[in-house]
């Protein structure tokens, strides 16, 4: 087999690299392929609550060295997002503190007024309840944007998976009857211009690796990566062979990641 040319790649973080904290099987020698290849690299995560400097906290925890600029989540992302097209709008959060602290130092107007809301952004929240959901009916009406930080319903851990923010989502679209306007992390069009626009190489020459079929996966094959499912978080083989969304490698971890890069790998055969 060819080895392939790549230049760039997209990282997902939890359930590909760490768990928590804590480094998974195989992603020291799959990084170490990355910097043995000279591929620049990109971080991207899904998690709406934890800015590019925890994560650089997390990776070294785990015994890896990752500069904050490399790491783009769902909250910055949807930062940047709603400074470009409601700066001067009033917000409406149903989210946790980490994420309301970066819209506040962005310079965003957030209300805590259900009736005030120009936007509201609908993400990760442990404290969402039976009141959220009549909040969200009176601040979502016709008129009102409706911003999902990102799809993931569950998130891996050590032990039973968590509620994501697309369970807090998919919750608010129900009493309301009405699909949410926008998504900004992955898969999005605003996350993967993110990712391409930082690694500055072209995107066909890029890998993408991840464990989410729908976020990950979807997100390279929308801009033309070679995309890579790492079973070591969501989804599995069974859950590959049942999909739609078809990767053009599966991996059992990282450590197999330096035979995708030098083009030796086995591609997916569905």
């Amino acid at each position: 087999m060819a080895a392939m040319s790549y230049e760039g790649i997209v990282l997902d973080v939890d359930g590909t690299v760490v768990r928590e904290a804590a480094p998974i099987t195989g992603a020291a020698e799959g990084l170490a392929a990355v910097e043995d290849a000279g591929l620049r690299r990109v971080f991207c995560s899904n998690n709406p609550i934890e800015r590019p400097a925890a994560y650089k906290g997390r990776f070294a925890e785990a015994g890896f060295a990752v500069d904050e600029s490399e790491v783009f989540t769902a909250g910055t992302i949807t930062t940047e997002y709603l400074t470009t097209t409601h700066a001067t709008d009033e917000v409406f959060l149903i989210g946790e503190a980490g994420l309301r602290e970066q819209l506040v130092d962005a310079g965003l107007s957030l209300t805590t007024d259900p009736q005030a809301a120009d936007v509201v952004v609908g993400s990760l929240s442990r404290a969402f309840g039976y009141e959220t959901l009549c909040e969200t009916i009176v601040a979502l009406d016709d008129d009102t944007a409706f911003v999902g930080t990102d799809p993931d319903t569950v998130i891996p851990q050590d032990g039973p998976n968590r509620p994501g923010s697309g369970a807090i989502i998919h919750a608010m679209e129900g009493v309301i009857d009405r699909s949410v306007d926008v998504i900004c992390g992955k898969p999005s069009t605003y996350a993967r211009e993110t990712v391409v626009s930082y690694l500055d190489v072209p995107a066909a020459d890029c890998l993408v690796v991840g464990d989410r079929l729908n976020t990950d996966i979807q997100l390279g094959a929308e801009a033309g990566m070679t995309t890579v499912l790492v079973t070591t978080g969501i989804a599995d083989r069974s859950t590959v062979a049942a999909s739609s969304i078809t990767p053009d490698y599966v991996i059992d971890s990282l450590a197999e990641l330096e035979a995708v890069i030098d083009g030796t790998a086995e591609r997916y055969d569905a």
